[in-house]
């Protein structure tokens, strides 16, 4: 399965997807997303998000589910 690199942009209650590029190799994927995310000019709200999926509309889907809370751990008081 790829890794697929996507820009996403919050627009009201939904998410704007632009899919920047796809590999096959995690450690590529990551370090294109960590370079763009460091030479990138993003929005205010704007993500660049790595994802691992079957193909783009598995990607897509996952990356519009809602997510729940944070978890919270012993330090957040």
């Amino acid at each position: 399965m790829p890794y697929y690199i996507y820009r996403v942009t919050p627009v009201g209650p939904i998410r704007q997807l632009e899919k920047i590029s796809q590999f096959d190799v995690f450690k590529e994927a990551s370090n294109e997303a960590k370079r763009l995310r460091r030479e990138t000019a993003l929005a205010a709200g704007e993500l660049i998000k790595t994802i691992f999926a079957e193909n783009e509309l598995r990607a897509e889907e996952l990356l519009n589910e809602p997510r729940g809370e944070e978890p919270m751990t012993g330090e957040d008081y």
